[in-house]
């Protein structure tokens, strides 16, 4: 009879199991979502809430014009209300609060946080070949962001890809840090913390 193959992985965690829980060495609990947004210095990522169906834009969509945009569903309205309530709930503050000039981007702000300033480096990049100077904009603009302010920034998908390498569900939210400013050099990605899904 062959004997099963067993790799170094699968082989550590069924002798911990057979041994019981004590065998595994103590770790430190990072710190959680809201603990993070208050001791501040985040440069907080969100997604835009829940869309109408589709991908993208319809053709020829306007960005002055929210009627030809794919827009925020009733369900993604309700969705952004809960997490301005969530963050008014665990007592944090957000210190600027900038979007994307889409509209489904400045709805979930509005909604949210009641604030927004609109940013054209957090404009969608999807089907275009911008993303690169973009993603370098937002990374210069927020190197050494210092705690105790936060900034939140609701954009697209594409773009926090690009910026953190994840990939995010629509309201979802990630809390991020800049990497310290260095001799003018840009961080090649924003330092994932902690995620929540709302």
């Amino acid at each position: 009879m062959q004997k099963p193959f067993w790799n170094r992985r699968e082989f550590t965690i069924a002798g911990a199991a057979a041994i019981g829980t004590a065998a595994l060495p103590a770790r430190a609990q990072a710190p959680g979502f809201w603990t993070l947004l208050r001791e501040g210095g985040c440069v907080v990522l969100m997604r835009h809430a829940l869309t109408e169906p589709g991908i993208g834009d319809p053709p020829n969509f306007k960005l002055g014009e929210c009627g030809t945009q794919r827009n925020l569903s009733e369900a993604g309205r309700q969705q952004a209300r809960r997490v301005g309530a969530a963050f008014t709930r665990e007592r944090v503050k957000l210190d600027e609060v900038r979007s994307s000039a889409w509209c489904r981007c400045v709805d979930t702000a509005m909604l949210a946080f009641g604030q927004n300033t609109v940013w054209t480096p957090l404009n969608s990049f999807f089907g275009s070949s911008g993303g690169p100077d973009q993603s370098n904009d937002v990374l210069r603009s927020v190197q050494g962001w210092m705690a105790p302010r936060n900034l939140m920034l609701v954009t697209h998908q594409v773009n926090v890809t690009a910026l953190t390498g994840e990939y995010l569900s629509m309201g979802e939210i990630l809390v991020t840090r800049a990497a310290p400013a260095s001799g003018g050099s840009v961080p090649a990605r924003l330092r994932v913390l902690s995620r929540q899904t709302f």
